[in-house]
């Protein structure tokens, strides 16, 4: 492949990632200060954690996609303020156009919280996040009740759920990679009729039929 050809595979992913944060804003548009304490599918967190988790980590791929070296500190849990959704996608735009310059720029991106921290190539990085983007963006709608809706509209997307299961299966599902504490956990077996969004949570340790106890 040309040094062409990796920008313009570079550049077009970055789009589907702006694709992936514009369905997890509208997912999180919805939210409101009573949901905040609500369970999610991520064991031990609530609503709110999970929430400074994502803006968190939107702002520290933002960072490294910027240039920034393998600092932990710039992927810290940001707090949550009284309008979540205009922090979410006032993060998430800064992300899209970092990438888009780093893609741009081929510019590779030091990601501490994952293996050896990189350098990764801006297309990896991009995948990590773009699948991050769309279980988080499920994980929300599933603790606040919705997450059919965000289901059916990624599965319709094909480019978008191709490449959400492609990057999932390219997750490494070991204990190392699965113990308790990190992003996933151990792959569970897709059940029979989800499509290719349940196949990736189920692969990625979620429950497609997750639902809050009670």
């Amino acid at each position: 492949m040309t040094p062409y050809d990796m920008k313009h595979v570079a550049a077009k992913l970055v789009e589907l990632h702006a694709r992936s944060l514009d369905l997890a804003a509208e997912v999180v548009d919805t939210v409101r200060p009573e949901h905040l304490d609500l369970p999610s599918p991520c064991a031990g967190w609530t609503l709110r954690k999970l929430l400074e988790h994502v803006l968190g980590q939107q702002q520290g791929f933002a960072a490294a996609a910027r240039g920034a070296g393998p600092d932990l500190a710039l992927f810290a849990d940001a707090p949550v303020g009284p309008d979540v959704a205009a922090e979410f996608r006032r993060t998430g735009a800064e992300l899209t156009d970092a990438f888009r310059e780093a893609a741009a720029a081929e510019r590779a991106l030091w990601l501490p919280e994952i293996r050896d921290g990189g350098p990764f190539p801006i297309t990896q990085a991009v995948g990590f996040h773009l699948l991050d983007t769309l279980v988080h963006g499920w994980d929300v709608a599933a603790a606040l009740g919705t997450a059919d809706a965000l289901v059916a509209t990624v599965e319709a997307d094909d480019a978008l759920v191709g490449t959400l299961l492609k990057v999932t299966e390219a997750v490494p599902d070991t204990p190392e990679a699965r113990a308790p504490g990190l992003a996933f956990g151990p792959g569970l077996e897709p059940g029979e009729g989800g499509g290719r969004f349940a196949r990736s949570l189920a692969l990625l340790g979620r429950d497609p039929l997750w639902k809050a106890a009670g």
